[in-house]
């Protein structure tokens, strides 16, 4: 089976050709990082008109490196939600054409479950049910995998996402945009306990997440030093902080795992690359005899290969859309796209 992957939900624009669910033909990636880093953030409108300007040579490239002709394909995989809507259109729109073009079946993929694909990618061995933490810069999500297209969530973010807490901090502590792979790196070199910070808890809701009263201590922390005239070692900080989302992350999952009976924890999304993330999960599975996965760091952003190899198994499961199609900026990944 080749299956042709298309993702294009925030500033990236990736495809990707996969065989067989698991083995990557190809994988293409335009990032738009250095455009976006004078803004200090992802502009929405300036994303969307880049991935018009890129998509086609980012597809065509992709199908040249993995030999792949159009006719070979047996579908071409989009993600259709969530994202930036205007992104996600671009995408969306493309691959619709295509697949009318050379009558292939249009998969619509759910980013989120595309992010968890990225470990069927990693390792060879994984199969459902287990369960997934999603961390990113816009979803803090603990999800049971209870089969390749059935997803169940048992905690989600309240308001700041882990990956948009690291952003904004770093954007405070004078980082430049992605902040978070700063933060990763200041932290190598400070001290984790330097700092006391608040570890916030959702009443009521023991899996959920909330990551606003955090990134709010640092902020005011930061504008108090400055008002005083007081240096503070942004080292130190960076590794406080990281200290504080790996532990809240981590806690939260092993709770729920030991709740929900699951010894198969794997972690995805933008954040599984953070090594203080990765390292404290997979400490906390392995004091526990846990199966522990996560994916190659290659893989834990936005790509095609993600969204072609979930697309495969949707595929399989008979998801599949039509021309009526449409993205969708917000959309859980408990929601079945109507098969047709």
């Amino acid at each position: 089976m080749l299956i042709l992957g298309i993702e294009s939900s925030c500033d990236e624009t990736a495809a990707s050709v996969v065989q067989d669910h698991r083995t990557i033909r190809s994988s293409v990636v335009s990032t738009q990082i250095e455009e976006h880093k004078k803004y200090g953030g992802v502009v929405p409108e300036i994303a969307s008109r880049r991935h018009c300007e890129n998509i086609l040579g980012v597809v065509r490239e992709a199908l040249d490196r993995g030999g792949v002709k159009l006719s070979d394909l047996d579908g071409i995989a989009v993600t259709y939600g969530p994202g930036l809507i205007g992104a996600l259109l671009v995408g969306v729109s493309f691959a619709k054409g295509l697949a009318m073009s050379c009558g292939k079946p249009l998969i619509p993929v759910h980013h989120l479950t595309g992010h968890i694909a990225s470990n069927y990618l990693t390792h060879a061995d994984l199969e459902p049910p287990f369960l997934c933490l999603v961390a990113s810069g816009g979803h803090s999500h603990i999800v049971e995998v209870l089969s390749y297209t059935d997803f169940r969530i048992i905690g989600r973010t309240r308001d700041d996402a882990a990956g948009e807490c690291f952003d904004k901090c770093a954007r405070a502590m004078g980082f430049p945009y992605p902040g978070g792979v700063h933060i990763d790196k200041a932290a190598a070199k400070g001290a984790p306990k330097a700092f006391s910070l608040p570890h916030p808890v959702v009443a009521g809701s023991e899996f959920d997440f909330s990551f606003s009263g955090l990134k709010t201590s640092v902020i005011n922390m930061l504008h108090n030093a400055k008002q005083k005239g007081i240096a503070i070692d942004r080292n130190d900080l960076s590794a406080s902080l990281q200290s504080a989302i790996a532990e809240v992350l981590t806690e939260k999952t092993i709770h729920a795992a030991e709740t929900y009976g699951y010894r198969k924890i794997a972690l995805a999304g933008g954040v599984s690359a953070n090594s203080g993330v990765r390292a404290a999960l997979s400490e906390a599975c392995r004091k526990r005899g846990y199966e522990f996965f996560m994916p190659e760091i290659s893989l834990c952003g936005d790509n095609g290969a993600m969204i072609a190899c979930q697309g495969s198994y949707d595929l399989l499961a008979g998801i599949t859309a039509d021309e009526s199609l449409n993205a969708a900026a917000t959309v859980s990944i408990e929601h079945k796209e109507s098969t047709v």
